[in-house]
């Protein structure tokens, strides 16, 4: 009679139970994996047969004739050594060497030779649909238990070996279910790390920190213009410090993200800051995107709820900075294939920066630009017209001058900035309890609608500039959108003059 025990299948970020049958029949002796397998899982054998050796157990050979395994259902794409534990342990179970109850128990890890386990990428996605499916425990290597111990209500069994689970399962040397900490506590003190970079740091360019200040606060996109050494990457990275603190439920979030692209660190169990993701200008769309014949998360969703700082803009290659118009535009990406589409969360905040020409010296007071015209055309036409319009925010950073560099005082600490960041982002999560959104940036127009009312003079103002400066139905929602944001971090309940008039500012030269 086949033994039958249970796993799990990534789907992009999520995860689908998979059910592990292990069968013996007479005949001659063969070791086949079955149920749409990659390599990795049909190397599987070769570790199973090694680690049972070497844990003590009989492995499948000559005498155990032919061994079947089947992973169900077979129409879903099975890949990685996740499955390593389960095949050891439903062999052991059909062949009679280990006795237990598989029943609401799920298995996940990989096998070293000597019997070890080693951490798989997923577990907090493989935990979670566990419980939703009414798992009572999970068995995964000893590495990744802090990870899954962020599921609550679910018992996790974190091993160093298999003959540590061959002992468990028996009730011969019963392990301990891992118990993380007071999460809340332990996520609070750790949520006060001090920034690389503090906005007090940074001389002069008051303009761009207002900027920076206002797409923190509602989540708005920004792009910088300005020569080469005038503080655009530095004003980027101090984005991150006045960001609202990362919130449990949001950790959790991206970490599920981080964990399938297998970049969180063994025994960690929590990321206490936001992402903040910088790919060089040579990645491809994949990378950036996602995708890949099994789809991973690209670089937009690996910086979902954080930072996604795109360096020397127009050098990208125009084809990959194209394919961020849809996650702009609607936080999430789909990657399409043949078999079918996965959907990636990305909620990020894009800051680009870019020189306003090859050369980076176009208008500068000092230095003479040295390009052509027609080499001038041919960098900005890198930028398409639509993928500009998506960005809500459009500031230029000058050269400062030497009174500015020395001289002048420090501003404001991050920590100040971040205050009022805060108090308009908890203005936005109350006014949008109940919608989904959390920031000013995801309304809809029916949100605009309710929430973006202009007062008398407000309203004159924006007929003239859309009437006068040729708005897109897209600009002018987003204009809305930023006088509202720009509202609220002064406390004000509906959009005046003024601060329609500040959010005309940041368009882009051309339109105003």
């Amino acid at each position: 009679m086949a033994s039958k025990l249970y796993s799990a299948a990534l789907h992009g970020i999520n995860a689908k139970i998979v059910e592990v049958e292990c069968d013996l029949a007479p005949g001659l002796f063969n070791f086949s994996i079955v149920g749409l397998p990659d390599t990795a899982v049909k190397e599987s054998k070769d570790r199973v047969s090694a680690a049972l050796k070497n844990s003590g157990a009989s492995p499948p050979s000559r005498r155990n004739k032919r061994v079947t395994v089947n992973l169900a259902p077979a129409d879903l794409k099975k890949e990685g050594p996740a499955y390593d534990l389960p095949i050891a342990l439903g062999y052991l179970l059909v062949s009679d060497q280990i006795k237990f109850d598989p029943e609401k128990k799920l298995f996940a890890g990989e096998l070293a030779l000597d019997g070890g386990l080693r951490p798989v990428s997923g577990i907090l996605s493989i935990v979670i649909e566990a419980k939703n499916r009414g798992f009572k425990t999970v068995f995964i290597p000893k590495t990744n238990a802090a990870e899954a111990s962020l599921v609550r209500d679910i018992e996790i069994i974190g091993a160093s070996n298999l003959t540590e689970i061959f002992e468990h399962l028996e009730n011969k040397k019963i392990i301990s279910p891992y118990l993380n900490s007071d999460l809340e506590s332990e996520f609070s003190k750790n949520s006060e790390e001090n920034s690389e970079v503090d906005l007090s740091l940074i001389r002069g360019q008051e303009k761009a920190k207002r900027v920076l200040e206002i797409a923190a606060a509602g989540n708005h996109n920004v792009i910088m213009s300005g020569p080469p050494g005038s503080g655009k990457t530095l004003l980027a990275k101090a984005l991150a410090s006045i960001l609202p603190k990362l919130n449990l439920e949001e950790a959790i979030e991206v970490m599920r993200i981080w964990s399938v692209a297998g970049l969180l660190k063994e025994d960690k169990s929590l990321l206490y800051k936001r992402p903040f993701r910088a790919p060089h200008h040579t990645a491809s769309g994949i990378s950036l995107v996602g995708g890949g014949a099994w789809p991973r998360p690209g670089e937009i969703s690996l910086s979902h709820r954080g930072v996604l700082f795109l360096d020397e803009f127009p050098e990208f290659s125009r084809d990959v900075l194209e394919n961020l118009r849809q996650p702009l535009e609607e936080s999430a990406v789909t990657v399409s294939r043949a078999q079918g589409s996965i959907t990636f969360p990305a909620q990020f905040l894009m800051v680009a920066s870019m020189n306003p020409c090859p050369c980076g010296y176009l208008n500068d007071s000092l230095k003479e630009c040295v390009c052509a015209p027609n080499q001038i055309i041919r960098y900005k036409r890198k930028l398409s017209g639509p993928l500009l319009d998506r960005i809500d925010l459009h500031v230029e950073v000058p050269r400062l001058k030497y009174e500015e560099m020395s001289y002048e005082p420090a501003g404001e600490t991050s920590q100040t900035v971040r205050k009022r960041v805060e108090k308009a982002r908890v203005i936005q999560v109350s006014r949008f309890s109940g919608d989904g959104i959390l920031t000013n940036r995801e309304m809809s127009i029916r949100h605009i609608k309710k929430h973006c009312a202009l007062d008398e003079t407000a309203e004159k103002m924006m007929k003239n500039a859309v009437s006068k400066m040729g708005f897109s139905t897209r600009t002018y929602h987003r204009l809305l959108k930023i006088s509202r944001t720009i509202a609220d971090l002064s406390g004000e309940e509906n959009i005046k003059s003024d601060h329609l008039a500040e959010a005309l500012q940041y368009r882009p030269r051309e339109e105003v």
